[in-house]
């Protein structure tokens, strides 16, 4: 009887019968690239998921499955697993979709978030209609005061904003303006977030990874800058032109945060070597305590540095976790003009990102202040979300460092753990009958099919050789963690013994 996994693979591998005169057939018809290209955080493990909460949904379907519900531990998605809207944010939305509210007597909402719309409105056309290609010019204005205020008042500028469709989008951009040959190739971390190297393939551009260090620090990742340069010197060895390194920070999947030695040391290193920088910051205010955010921005000004540099930020993250809005947005520094205009062009090609979007992006960026009718509720909000945030953390970092073979370093932000587990040989031997890519997949695989939770391997994001890791969230609500983390201890006990 084949496992989930293979028949999984086996559907997506195997062509019909006549796709010789299909023009998009599997192998041959399809950009090689796009064949070649992977995404861990939405592959088959995931896949199987969906399958299964289908299954679930067909009640009387679902009577020989071990629990009644998938857990997406898989994903930063955190209104997928129960996080609840931030009020102001969705109230100020819900004017901008249906402007006829505004003159509603007696009016539903605060005045503030009447307010907010208003504002919001008369700067624009409305969100049906398409906005300047960068975005709104007022909405790019709040996010410089928003930058400047973080950063201890260094200066922004509004024509340096690009708003997206998510920062994937900003992202996907950039890489597109440095990638001209093959052999262009991207710094990027291992383990990384695999829009880095998915996107990278399928415009092939060469990946140069670089190791974070879960040993050399006692309960976190880390950076070492000589590890960058080592990196570089064999990417230039191969003949590969350097042109950008990327860096997570808070890090994702490794939930670690840079010093701010550690932000100045990686500027050097990028001036040294004219390598330009893409700092994905869109965990940015989920930093714990005592951990400090360092913006890179900040920290290139500080330095005195010319380097370029490219800055990424996303609703879809921090507390608000608006995900399906889809909105980002990319601040570039000491580029040229005619490099912003070569951005302006590429993200031209989409005309604007969703004007949705942009006003969560605005209030993202510029919340209810102390006095306004919103922001008791707001703070409470937020607070509260980001404070369970912590305790999950912990609680789940600590129950992982019980189980038998897994040692987990703690996370200092962002919204994930990424866990090293001991792998029996005969899992290992597993695996390879079954045609997997790695252990750490039949892992996974297993824990979703006897618990329901969903992960992913550690393989999706790169890992060092003979490692294994997983990455979870730890987004399900509080009165579910504490089942989440028996159901792991009782999945990995009894993958130990059925593989022992």
């Amino acid at each position: 009887m084949s496992s989930p996994t293979s028949t999984i693979v086996q559907c997506l591998s195997t062509a019909p019968s006549n796709n010789e005169k299909k023009v998009l057939a599997v192998p041959g018809g399809i950009n090689p690239a796009l064949v070649k290209m992977e995404y861990a955080v939405r592959g088959p493990i995931v896949q199987r998921a969906e399958q299964i909460t289908e299954q679930l949904n067909k009640k009387d379907e679902s009577s020989s499955l071990p629990f009644d519900q998938v857990i997406y531990c898989n994903i930063g998605n955190p209104q997928s697993v129960g996080q609840q809207p931030v009020t102001f944010l969705r109230q100020v939305l819900s004017i901008l979709v249906c402007p006829s509210l505004i003159s509603a007597d007696p009016s539903p909402f605060p005045s503030d978030v009447v307010g907010r719309a208003k504002d919001i409105l008369a700067h624009s056309h409305g969100i049906g209609a398409y906005t300047a290609s960068p975005g709104l010019p007022f909405i790019r204005d709040q996010i410089v005061k928003a930058i400047t205020s973080r950063d201890n008042g260094i200066p922004a500028s509004s024509d340096k904003i690009f708003l997206t469709n998510g920062a994937s989008d900003a992202v996907k951009a950039v890489l597109q303006l440095l990638i001209r040959s093959p052999n262009d190739g991207i710094m990027i971390p291992i383990p990384q977030y695999p829009l880095y190297s998915a996107t990278l393939t399928s415009i092939s551009g060469a990946q140069v990874p670089y190791f974070l260090d879960e040993d050399a620090v006692k309960d976190q990742w880390s950076l070492d800058i000589d590890e960058l340069q080592r990196s570089y010197d064999d990417a230039k060895e191969k003949g590969i032109d350097v042109r950008a390194l990327v860096v997570i920070n808070p890090g994702n999947p490794t939930g670690h945060v840079l010093s701010r030695d550690q932000v100045h040391g990686i500027v050097r290193f990028c001036e040294r070597n004219n390598v330009l920088i893409m700092a994905d910051e869109v965990y940015q205010t989920n930093v714990f305590k005592p951990s400090e955010f360092i913006s890179f921005k900040r920290a290139v000004v500080e330095v005195g540095s010319n380097v370029e540099l490219a800055s990424f930020h996303s609703v879809s993250k921090g507390v608000l976790g608006e995900c399906g809005i889809r909105a980002g947005y990319v601040e570039i520094h000491n580029m040229d003009e005619e490099t912003r205009q070569m951005l302006y062009k590429v993200v031209s090609v989409n005309l604007c990102s969703n004007v949705l979007g942009q006003a969560a992006v605005s209030i993202m960026m510029n919340p209810p202040q102390p006095g306004d009718p919103s922001y008791e509720l707001y703070s409470k909000e937020v607070g509260d979300i980001f404070n369970g945030l912590q305790r999950k953390s912990q609680k789940l970092s600590q129950a992982l460092n019980t189980f038998e073979g897994v040692t987990c370093n703690t996370s200092q932000g962002a919204m994930y753990l990424f866990p090293r587990i001991t792998v029996p040989e005969k899992a290992i031997e597993e695996a390879k009958k079954q045609g997997l890519s790695a252990p750490d997949v039949l892992y996974c695989m297993e824990m979703l099919e006897e618990t329901g939770i969903c992960t992913v391997p550690g393989s999706g994001f790169g890992q060092k050789e003979g490692t294994y890791h997983f990455r979870t969230t730890f987004l399900p609500p509080e009165d579910q963690m504490d089942g989440v983390v028996e159901q792991m201890r009782s999945f990995h006990h009894n993958f130990l013994q059925k593989y022992s």
